[in-house]
């Protein structure tokens, strides 16, 4: 039950960004079942029972451009590096 709850997404509970948090999970398994319980216990929850982990979101910078950096690791980067 709560983890078919938490499979929907963060969105479909109503948070703004797809993105849980052990806040979030609380409250999420408090509404599902009436429990409340603390963070601790919703990590335990979260990491032994569900077997999730901690993912954090790769940060990158919005004018990153990939096309550019492959460029440059082909090109430039055998120019440059030191020899052994």
């Amino acid at each position: 039950m709560v983890r078919a709850a938490l499979e929907q997404g963060a969105q479909a509970h109503d948070f703004e960004a797809d993105l849980w948090t052990l806040e979030r999970v609380g409250a999420v398994v408090t509404r599902a079942t009436g429990v409340v319980l603390s963070r601790a216990s919703v990590w335990r929850l979260l990491t032994g029972r569900l077997g999730w982990s901690l993912q954090r979101p790769e940060r990158r910078a919005a004018e990153r451009d990939e096309s550019q950096i492959a460029r440059w690791i082909a090109h430039e980067w055998p120019r440059i590096k030191k020899g052994p």
